[in-house]
């Protein structure tokens, strides 16, 4: 039985959908989580409320917010970063560990022996490059070999994570800390080499979030205004077309996927000197920053500065979903709510591209 309605495909997407359509996704997002809600016996109103008021509203929730949104809006970036040239890297994961193992090390060998500036800079300078280079394999097996990038991007996640608890749970390694005898952690860094925060209006911002929506400004310039920017349209609009008019193609994948790589380790070096200040291999295990950014980058429908906002959006659920967790509200309906902002902005991007038509007309012929 065919069906009364059919998507067609739109030749031109009118400008205002970028806006309407996310607008429209979010509130039916809210809608069908109230009705989640009233199925558990909980009020929607006041659930939301209590969300905002816990995630964004007060100073000292808000700090928290933009905290939970650093390491978010850089694996937000990095998946952003390689979907637009159509290359799924989610190794944001691994590619973070990677970075943080990187800035732990040049961070531990200065011991505050340089200004702390120069110590931010390094650190940011040496994450970016083991991340990077972790990132760079999945680039070259894609380009050279045709290699699946999510099958490897993600078996390298798993790579990057035995690699951190080897470092400090199973050898003695330059980050083990040699006094940690009754549980294993990381060596810490000087204290003088903690990055600081901003405070702002009574708001306590990590100096990791500006290096981020630098980041995010860098890449909408590489991504708007750029001969890099307009090949890597070419290349995901028609690989066989960039490669007829001389583009070449293998290297700015492979190029597209280190600098990916890089934002996610970036975004590790800022949770060794913002955050934890030693390399926490288990709570960078623990947080899952690298998958929940290809969920920003979704979110953000790859838009690098959208990206850094819907870090912030996600950040305050989180942050919310911790402080509602009780007997009385299960983590798991925070954590639904999030799985339905997610669907409901897919559904959104697909009707960005597609328009639904009906088939009432043809169905009428044929029972003519």
């Amino acid at each position: 039985m065919k069906s009364p309605v059919r998507l067609e495909r739109r030749l031109e997407q009118p400008r205002q959908l970028s806006w309407i359509i996310p607008l429209v996704s979010l509130l039916g997002a809210l809608v069908v989580g109230a009705i989640v809600l009233l199925a558990t016996g909980k009020n929607p109103l006041d659930v939301y409320w209590r969300m905002l008021d816990r995630g964004f509203f007060s100073q000292r929730a808000l700090t928290g917010t933009l905290r939970t949104a650093t390491p978010l809006a850089f694996t937000g970036l990095c998946a952003a970063a390689s979907f637009r040239l159509g290359v799924i890297n989610i190794g944001g994961e691994g590619q973070l560990y990677v970075g943080a193992v990187g800035a732990a090390l040049v961070g531990l060998w200065m011991g505050g022996s340089v200004p702390v500036g120069v110590t931010i800079i390094v650190m940011i300078l040496a994450g970016m490059l083991f991340g990077a280079m972790y990132a760079a394999f999945v680039g070259v097996l894609r380009a050279q070999f045709n290699t699946s990038e999510i099958i490897t991007s993600l078996m390298m996640n798993y790579l990057a994570g035995i690699l951190l608890n080897y470092l400090i749970f199973n050898s003695s390694s330059y980050w083990r800390d040699p006094r940690s005898f009754g549980f294993p952690s990381g060596k810490p860094l000087d204290k003088r080499d903690y990055w600081p925060a901003f405070d702002i209006g009574g708001l306590s911002i990590p100096i990791g979030l500006f290096i981020a929506i630098a980041a995010a400004v860098v890449l909408w310039v590489v991504y708007k205004r750029s001969r890099l920017g307009f090949e890597i349209s070419v290349i995901a609009d028609s690989p066989r077309a960039a490669r007829y008019v001389g583009i070449r193609t293998k290297m700015t994948i492979i190029s597209v996927t280190a600098l990916s790589g890089a934002l996610a380790g970036a975004g590790g070096a800022s949770q060794v000197g913002d955050f934890a200040h030693y390399l926490d291999a288990k709570g960078l295990q623990l947080n899952n920053f690298g998958y929940t950014g290809i969920v920003v980058a979704a979110l953000a429908r790859l838009s690098p500065l959208g990206a850094v906002l819907v870090a912030v959006l996600l950040g305050g659920l989180t942050n919310a979903g911790y402080s509602l967790q009780g007997p009385d509200f299960p983590s798991g309906l925070v954590g639904t709510l999030q799985g339905l902002i997610l669907f409901c902005a897919v559904a959104g991007e697909i009707l960005t591209k597609y328009r639904l038509r009906s088939n009432r007309k043809e169905i009428g012929r044929a029972h003519v």
